[in-house]
């Protein structure tokens, strides 16, 4: 493992010493849209060296360099970590390496053929000193499996559409189990028995006997020749008499 180790740290330091050395030789001769050919040479070297030695890591060499205090190092081991299953073992590098200059540096693509997919190892390598910044493994898929993926997105996110609505559903259907202290007082006053009702007074029927009293006093005292306030009448019987 050490031995592995030290070996792949040695490939890249030569590669990148040289990469730096000539393009900080040739600086003077860089444009943003013509890269030199002595260069284009180096880029295409260093790229190509340093994709070979990439895919040959372990998993354990991969996770061993994710620990390292480089920023380009721990980059582009998790850019290939990131789509090693994807792609599988590899076939070889097919194509031609691709070197494009941009203002600050260049992008230089190295396609590769795996069992799985075609991949592209994009590097950036910065103008000033030569070195690469970053790493990104551009897997090209298959245009049946772009749209198998299409097509499962399509269906995921349908599915978490669903199942958000029957989540929400449920617990819609939960809120009639919550107590509701307003409605059962509603209810118990409902189902409270009305009071009954209180018998008005029989201040009609008094009023009768009151009436029915003076006439009875009126037409005694009438017979007797003398007034109401010899006498007073107490109570009123009805007598039935029968018809002979």
């Amino acid at each position: 493992m050490k031995q592995i180790f030290k070996k792949v740290s040695s490939l890249c330091t030569v590669l990148l010493m040289m990469a730096v050395l000539t393009l900080t030789g040739a600086s003077s001769v860089w444009a943003a849209d013509e890269v030199d050919d002595t260069v284009k040479q180096t880029l295409v070297t260093t790229a190509e060296g340093l994709t070979d030695t990439i895919i040959a890591l372990s998993d354990e060499d991969i996770e061993n360099y994710t620990k390292s205090s480089d920023e380009f190092t721990v980059g582009a081991m998790t850019a290939w970590a990131g789509s090693k299953d994807e792609v599988g073992a590899l076939k070889e590098r097919t194509g031609e390496t691709e070197v494009k200059a941009s203002d600050d540096g260049y992008t230089v693509t190295v396609p590769v053929s795996f069992e799985k997919a075609d991949a592209n190892f994009v590097y950036i390598f910065d103008a000033s000193t030569g070195a690469p910044t970053s790493l990104t493994v551009d897997v090209q898929y298959s245009m049946a499996e772009t749209l198998r993926r299409a097509v499962m997105n399509t269906i995921m996110g349908i599915a978490i559409v669903f199942i958000v609505l029957i989540f929400l559903s449920f617990l819609i259907y939960l809120f009639r189990f919550i107590p509701n202290p307003e409605a059962k007082k509603k209810a118990q006053a409902a189902a409270a028995p009305a009071p009954a009702p209180v018998a008005a007074p029989v201040e009609a029927a008094e009023a009768d006997d009151t009436e029915l009293i003076a006439v009875i006093a009126a037409a005694i005292a009438a017979a007797e020749g003398t007034t109401t306030d010899g006498f007073v009448v107490r109570s009123i019987r009805k007598i039935n008499r029968k018809k002979r």
